[in-house]
């Protein structure tokens, strides 16, 4: 009782249910002229699809409140690399493709059902029910004429499909996507692709020379060329970094 005397107040917080006072310590203080040390390595929410040219984490936020669609003109590694980080991140990924043996390793490494991943057949997308709990990615891997989709983008499902090259139905696709992502092409796609999404000149001229990994991704008012670098697991799985499959 003695020490309750000493200290009404803490006899005050026991009585009241707020439980004992922690350990004691200074306050953390930080001069103002170290404010701009203080930073996190990170971008926002979502899946790291590799780093930028300052060598900085890039971040594809494809859990959203509201339908986005992106379109990759590229290879199929880069796109299953974004699976398995979407899978990780607890999104379920559904796959339409017609080339089904190609994705059967990544269902068994990241298991299938409602939980993970599932591969259908093209036009075969049953509804996934995405939402804020159980955002979902589709993946449409469906050649250079995909047809149009019966499962579309919608809040919490995002739609990312896949052309290996530029084709008759590729402008129509890039001006609906919200996200572009350009990997190597031939100079003559490069101009076209330039022409629809209005790259400058530099930049669509770069795209017959990008290495293997590097895909420039474009919003309307951003781009970004982006290098993605597998882990030792994606590596074991998917092998090294190729744009032709």
């Amino acid at each position: 009782m003695a020490v309750m005397n000493q200290l009404p107040e803490l006899g005050e917080r026991l009585r009241t249910g707020f439980g004992l006072l922690g350990p004691r310590h200074q306050r953390h203080s930080l001069p103002p002229e170290q404010l701009d040390a203080l930073t996190l390595p990170i971008g926002d929410d979502g899946v790291v699809v590799g780093v930028d040219a300052e060598g900085q984490p890039a971040v594809m936020g494809i859990n959203r409140p509201t339908p986005y669609d992106i379109v990759l003109i590229g290879g199929l590694w880069t796109a299953q690399v974004l699976a398995l980080r979407a899978a990780a991140t607890g999104a379920r990924v559904a796959v339409e493709t017609g080339r089904a043996q190609h994705w059967a390793q990544l269902v068994q490494a990241v298991g299938g059902g409602q939980s993970g991943m599932t591969v259908h057949d093209v036009g075969r997308v049953p509804p996934q029910g995405a939402s804020a709990g159980g955002p979902v990615l589709v993946i449409r891997d469906c050649g250079m004429r995909p047809p149009r989709g019966r499962v579309a983008s919608a809040p919490w499902q995002s739609v990312l499909t896949l052309l290996p090259y530029l084709s008759p139905v590729a402008p129509r696709l890039m001006r609906q996507a919200r996200l572009v992502g350009v990997q190597r092409v031939s100079p003559d796609e490069a101009t076209e692709i330039g022409r629809v999404i209005g790259l400058p000149r530099g930049e669509y001229e770069s795209l017959p020379t990008l290495a293997d990994g590097v895909t420039l991704w474009c919003t309307d008012r951003d781009r970004q060329y982006v290098m993605t670098q597998a882990t030792d697991a994606e590596n074991g799985l998917l092998g090294t970094a190729r744009r032709m499959d």
